[in-house]
């Protein structure tokens, strides 16, 4: 399977958006719901932000080393992943279980792209290395 490095930057930086608005607003508005403080949600919402604007840049980059952008946004997506879970157990007396499934399903979303992400950019890197 060939995929093109455009389209994960692409699909990454839409995903980051759809984060930020979701932590940065929707989750806002229900803090009651979720259980996480907004102090939280809008601290976890920048990162999906520089994320998708870094996504937009390697995405608009005709030439240079994609494989590598391409890894440098999954180990972001990674430690972004690790931040959110840690907010999840730092806020453990108050997150609900809509929050605990928010979070788990944006993790499991994000490491699949991430693991795609990775896979890719070795790919490239095999190639530019023939």
């Amino acid at each position: 399977m060939r995929c093109n490095p455009r389209t994960l930057f692409l699909i990454d930086g839409l995903g980051a958006i759809l984060s930020a608005f979701m932590l940065g607003i929707v989750l806002v508005k229900l803090e009651r719901l979720f259980g996480i403080p907004t102090s939280s949600l809008y601290f976890l919402a920048i990162f999906p932000v520089f994320f998708a604007i870094f996504d937009f840049y390697c995405y608009q980059k005709k030439t240079g080393n994609l494989g590598r952008f391409l890894k440098i946004i999954a180990i972001l997506n990674v430690l972004y992943c690790c931040i959110s879970v840690g907010f999840a157990f730092y806020h453990i007396e108050t997150i609900t279980f809509l929050g605990w499934m928010y979070i788990c399903i944006e993790v499991l979303i994000i490491l699949i792209l991430s693991l795609f992400e990775l896979k890719a950019a070795k790919k490239i890197t095999i190639e530019n290395n023939k």
